[in-house]
């Protein structure tokens, strides 16, 4: 017999092939085992979804910690306690405080809204609310200001080296420049007319500021709080961070920018004397006492000789 002649077209088999239509078992691979169903392989059970009530408890440990997280360093919501800072503020508003720009070194600046920590007893005798379990849980996490933190809400006039100062109704000047101020309340004057602190020229020592309320005739700030150990002023280090939002009522919504007057040429063109301020009132003591020593002991040796 004559050998096979391939066909053209037609692919070569050898004798060990498989029959047709039985691709067979690749080399290297175990064969499926006919154990299962139908002599497949055995199923795999798909993982059953977790419990929506199992995964609750998570997600609310997850938002707890990351209110608390924003509370603490980036913002805060406080509640306007009073009347001083009208028409800007109204009683029961909620503003959001910036917390984070201060931890990367921003200090307040001239015409910004702050909440800052009652300096030295400035709050004494002012009632405190007693909250209720909720109101605790809800201002510990941010959500609510919080009734125990005894905070202040004020307007920034002076920073550390300008002067302030108030003359008869106004208007306020700061670095002898006068403030335009068309945020203070309707019908009040800039300045106040008394002698329990209305008329003053302050000097802002440097790492503290001058704050006032923008209902003139109705805040206990800077002006009246001159008796305190601090003579009116608050040390930076007590601010808490710059109000940027009132949040509610939501028909109040609206942002606190800087007042255009706080731009205004040669306002930072302050004293030197009140930027040597910084000084600490020992140093100051000693270097006045100082001269006078060396004078006694020279005018001594004089004497001796």
């Amino acid at each position: 017999m004559e050998p096979d002649v391939p066909v053209p077209g037609s692919a070569m088999s050898s004798g060990n092939d498989a029959a047709a239509g039985d691709e067979g078992t690749p080399e290297g691979e175990p064969e499926p085992r006919g154990d299962g169903p139908g002599g497949g392989a055995a199923a795999v059970r798909p993982r059953q979804p977790r419990s929506f009530w199992k995964e609750l408890p998570i997600l609310i440990g997850i938002a707890l910690v990351l209110a608390l997280l924003i509370k603490t360093f980036l913002v805060q919501a406080f509640s306007i306690p009073s009347d001083s800072m009208q028409n800007t503020l109204q009683q029961g508003d909620r503003v959001l405080v910036d917390k984070l720009t201060p931890w990367f070194g921003s200090k307040p600046e001239r015409g910004e809204v702050v909440v800052f920590h009652d300096p030295d007893n400035w709050l004494a005798g002012e009632p405190t609310p007693t909250p209720n379990p909720v109101q605790k849980v809800l201002s510990w996490i941010g959500l609510m200001p919080s009734a125990e933190e005894k905070d202040l809400i004020k307007r920034v006039i002076g920073v550390g080296g300008d002067t302030v100062e108030c003359k008869g109704s106004g208007p306020l000047k700061v670095n002898g420049k006068a403030l335009n101020e068309p945020y203070v309340y309707p019908g009040n004057t800039p300045c106040s007319v008394d002698d329990q602190g209305g008329q003053f020229k302050v000097e802002v020592p440097k790492g503290f500021i001058w704050v006032m309320g923008d209902h003139r005739q109705n805040s206990r700030d800077s002006r009246y709080n001159q008796s305190d150990r601090n003579h009116g002023m608050v040390p930076v280090d007590k601010v808490v961070g710059r109000a940027i939002v009132k949040a509610w009522p939501i028909n109040r919504w609206g942002t606190l920018p800087i007042p255009d007057t706080f731009d205004q040429p040669g306002l930072n063109e302050q004293s030197s004397s009140a930027a040597s301020l910084t000084v600490a009132p020992e140093g100051i003591a000693v270097a006045a006492v100082l001269p006078v020593v060396v004078w006694r002991r020279r005018r001594a040796e004089f004497t001796k000789r």
